[in-house]
């Protein structure tokens, strides 16, 4: 019963340490206008932020609402 309380307290204390971060700077949306994340600077790396983060959100960092694009069925076409 001791080992459990141990192995319980080092997992709480391991996980507590974690924290969001991002692997490169220019994924993080505060850092889009940053002169790293601007062409042609993040071209050579390819850390621009159109390369390491999907289009839905980078819209959304700047505040658009975006929505999904609506995939329609084609049930029919399939053989």
């Amino acid at each position: 019963m001791k080992n459990l309380y141990i192995v319980l307290t080092l997992c709480f204390l391991a996980l507590g340490g974690c924290d969001d971060r991002y692997r490169y700077t220019c994924q993080d949306p505060q850092h889009f206008a940053d002169a790293q994340c601007q062409k042609p600077v993040c071209e050579f790396t390819q850390t621009c932020p159109e390369y390491l983060v999907a289009p839905v959100l980078e819209k959304k960092s700047e505040g658009n609402p975006a929505q999904a694009p609506v995939q329609q069925s084609t049930a029919s076409n399939c053989r």
